[in-house]
């Protein structure tokens, strides 16, 4: 019986973090575009400068650049965030300490 209490009680913390992730913003920028991507790794909102609209390949670069660099710091703040669950889970993975 304690352990459905446990598990429970884990499932409302992870949807509580869930909720907390989906309103952290990340901005990543890169030549003149500027990506806001969630904690739940959702595209937000993309700025492009009227500056990197001039040159397409150069902007097609710098979309795909910032987006990596939001999605990562994106990715750390929500294994940071969902550490303690997983911890009391007995699922220590391996790069999310």
């Amino acid at each position: 019986m304690q352990q459905m209490k446990d598990l429970y009680k884990l499932q409302k913390q992870a949807k509580q973090i869930k909720k907390k992730l989906q309103n952290i913003h990340i901005e990543a920028e890169e030549e003149g575009v500027k990506i806001t991507i969630n904690g739940e790794q959702e595209v937000v909102k993309v700025e492009i400068s009227e500056d990197a609209i001039k040159d397409k390949n150069k902007l097609e670069a710098s979309i795909l650049n910032a987006l990596k660099k939001g999605l990562k710091k994106s990715q750390e703040v929500a294994a940071v965030n969902m550490k303690d669950v997983m911890d009391q889970m007995g699922m220590n993975l391996p790069g999310m300490g």
